[in-house]
């Protein structure tokens, strides 16, 4: 209006709507990231309260048979010895992590909502934290240890293993080389990280957050399940090869100056994502839980050697031991250094969930190749991860995988919300087909995964191995009736 009034002018109430939605969406991730954090802090007492029990079960034996197990309670010992150590890896992780949201606001919003939790409760690990082809996870992981000098609780945890690690009494066998997983995010110079800490940080939006200690505040831990202490795991690489192998092979003349660009949804630790770049991809790793990249953005981040941190992965459970040597052995990580692994420039983590990251328009057609290991499987409709990696590979691009159709929702019982639709391997392909891929390769792999090397038990999956490339439009059209 011209004329210089002034108009009070009142936003559409769609707008507010998608504000207050927004607002709403944020603060259920912020406490689903407490609730992750909080079952990282509670390892220590819940892995203590394990020993207790089997200190109780012990006692309760007849002499003559205590006789017979003397040497249990030095295991006690040695198990509460592996606890700490995993404690201290656990809490220099978290003191290292750098929370892409404000932890600091209030949780009430979440009470009255009506938007469902179900999202977040079942498998908000993470958030959505890329936009396009190239950007990273979110933001730097970086925190110099003054950041966290008030950090009592903590801190005793830290001591009291720096402490254990000194007891000669207590030595177990030497560590195992281990393939682990790494690294989420850009490499970055270490002493510039470093220099650009402080005790505050700042979204992506520049707005000042907590200090970096107030998130480790135990008043703002939640009740967490013991059963999520054990979430986090390691993967194994064992089935990483043929993949590798077959990227190889079918990018056989990379130039280095346009290289391939290569995604890998539901990357966990980002292992496989970072082996791809290695061979001369640009690569992106796609991950949606809170558990795996706080893990890997520490080990890209803040390890300076390969083997630096021993861990015992194996302590958790009595079952299926060949010896006490056997559960109680360490595992050294990471068994490479990231910054030294010679990886190509563009290779990222992008967090957040596959659908809502890469259903974007900007990811029409953009990668060449899309690998997918362990990960068909996870989706609550399998139909729209098929189509969506359809949607995001050029013309002529393939599709390689390797996994079993293990349906992780298979299992939810009286949600109504949910979903989970569980095809048949002969159903995939023929979805596949659909969507305008032609198969190039197909094979069964037999395999482990996040199995203990040496446990009496050993689980295996015969895994469908496939290499699909995505017909032309041109070709799709000709097809057509």
């Amino acid at each position: 209006m011209s004329g210089g009034g002034v108009i009070d002018v009142k936003l559409p109430e769609e707008d507010e709507e998608r504000r207050r939605q927004r607002k709403l969406e944020e603060a259920l991730e912020v406490k689903s990231l407490r609730r992750i954090i909080s079952a990282y802090l509670n390892y220590p007492e819940a892995a203590e309260e394990d020993v207790k029990r089997y200190e109780q079960s012990f006692r309760k034996l007849p002499p003559s048979h205590k006789a017979l197990l003397s040497h249990y309670p030095l295991k006690f010992k040695k198990l509460r010895r592996c606890i700490s150590m995993n404690s201290y890896f656990i809490f220099a992780m978290l003191q290292a992590f750098d929370p892409p949201l404000d932890m600091s606001q209030d949780m009430d919003i979440c009470e009255d909502s009506h938007v469902s939790h179900t999202h977040y409760d079942n498998q908000s690990d993470g958030r959505n934290v890329c936009s396009g082809h190239s950007t990273s996870s979110s933001g730097r992981m970086c925190c110099s240890k003054g950041d966290h000098a008030d950090c009592n609780e903590q801190s005793k945890v830290v001591e009291t293993a720096k402490e254990m690690t000194t007891n000669e009494e207590e030595e177990t066998e030497g560590p195992i080389e281990y393939k682990t997983a790494s690294c989420p995010g850009k490499l970055e110079n270490r002493e510039e990280t470093n220099q650009s800490c402080s005790n505050d940080f700042t979204d992506s939006n520049g707005n000042a957050s907590s200090p970096a200690c107030d998130w480790l505040d135990p008043s703002i831990q939640l009740n967490v399940p013991l059963a999520d202490v054990d979430k986090g795991k390691t993967e194994r690489d064992q089935c990483y090869k043929p993949i590798l192998e077959e990227l190889d092979a079918l990018f056989p003349n990379r130039s280095k100056e346009s290289p391939p660009a290569c995604l890998v949804p539901g990357a966990g630790l980002g292992r496989l994502a970072l082996e791809i770049s290695h061979l001369g991809f640009i690569s992106q790793g796609n991950e949606f839980s809170y558990y795996m990249m706080i893990c890997s953005s520490f080990i890209l981040n803040h390890t300076e050697t390969a083997g630096e941190w021993n861990i015992y992965p194996w302590i958790h459970s009595n079952c299926n031991s060949l010896s006490d040597s056997d559960q109680l052995r360490p595992v050294s990580i990471p068994d490479i250094h990231p910054a030294s692994a010679g990886i190509t420039e563009g290779f990222s983590m992008c967090g957040g969930d596959f659908v809502e990251v890469y259903s974007d328009p900007s990811q029409v057609g953009a990668w060449d190749a899309v690998v997918t290991c362990f990960f068909i499987d996870t989706a609550h409709n399998i139909v729209e991860y098929i189509e969506i990696i359809s949607r995001i590979l050029k013309d002529g691009g393939v599709w390689i995988n390797l996994g079993p159709l293990l349906y992780h929702f298979a299992d939810l019982y009286g949600q109504e919300d949910e979903m989970s639709i569980e095809l048949s391997l002969e159903d995939v392909k023929r979805v596949a087909l659909h969507y305008g891929f032609e198969f190039e390769k197909e094979k069964t792999i037999e395999t482990t995964y996040t199995t203990n090397p040496r446990s009496m038990m050993q689980n295996r999956y015969f895994t469908a191995f496939w290499t699909m490339r995505k017909k032309s439009v041109t070709i799709v059209e000709q097809a057509a009736p």
